[in-house]
């Protein structure tokens, strides 16, 4: 009798042990991680090699990053988002001057992220003055929404000029006619090349169709087509 139960009692602690291991499996090795409606996949580079693909300079950096979102089975129902990501401007202008000051020649960078330009002053000893403005301005459009215009100056005199904004915002008295004033006098020094046949240096779409909502300052438009 004692034998009996000794052994039913050994089989259910495997059995119990064994259900454990399976959910934990299970559990480690979803093919993908769900929240509501999102299916993600960022850092299980295990899904086919458990090692990954080692190279020596491995880092949560060189990720790359997939995320899959879908609709409500359910007619009608509406998928609802917490917090959606939002462009911190601060940060922007961090990074911008972080990456910029970092180009040779330049020394010294100030930036300004507002809801739709970048004014950057900067202070260099280049010798080349519209290969350095290039790099900067491009060096900033890396980092930004594509439809941001970017707006650069090689005086470090400007820095004081851009710095008043830094506790403004989009809602300010005025201030889209303020920073036009600005950026008008930034355009006086070298914006490095056009983007492209369809854009001027700063970015600027040429004949672009909502030009009547675009502050755009020399895209290249003729005159006599712009809205008035």
């Amino acid at each position: 009798m004692k034998k009996t139960v000794l052994a039913f009692s050994i089989g259910a602690v495997v059995s119990l042990t064994g259900c454990a291991q399976m959910a934990e499996d299970n559990n480690n090795g979803d093919l993908y991680r769900r929240n509501g409606n999102t299916i993600n996949v960022t850092d299980r580079n295990d899904l086919y090699n458990v090692e990954g693909v080692p190279n020596g300079n491995d880092s949560r950096l060189n990720n790359f990053g997939y995320v899959r979102h879908q609709k409500s089975p359910i007619m009608g129902d509406r998928t609802s988002y917490g917090a959606m990501p939002t462009l911190n401007r601060e940060r922007v202008a961090d990074l911008i001057s972080k990456l910029c000051v970092q180009l040779p020649n330049v020394n010294d960078v100030a930036t300004l992220v507002t809801d739709e330009e970048v004014l950057i002053a900067y202070d260099t000893d280049t010798k080349n003055r519209l290969e350095t403005a290039d790099q900067v301005k491009k060096t900033a459009l890396s980092v930004v929404p594509r439809y941001y215009h970017v707006y650069v100056a090689d005086d470090p005199r400007m820095m004081k000029e851009i710095e008043r904004f830094g506790r403004l915002d989009s809602n300010s008295q005025n201030i889209d006619q303020i920073l036009d004033t600005t950026i008008k006098d930034m355009l006086k020094y070298p914006q490095g090349r056009k983007l492209s046949d369809g854009e001027n240096a700063n970015g600027e779409m040429i004949h672009e169709m909502n030009d009547r909502l675009d502050r755009d300052f020399r895209d290249g438009t003729p005159k006599e087509t712009k809205a008035k």
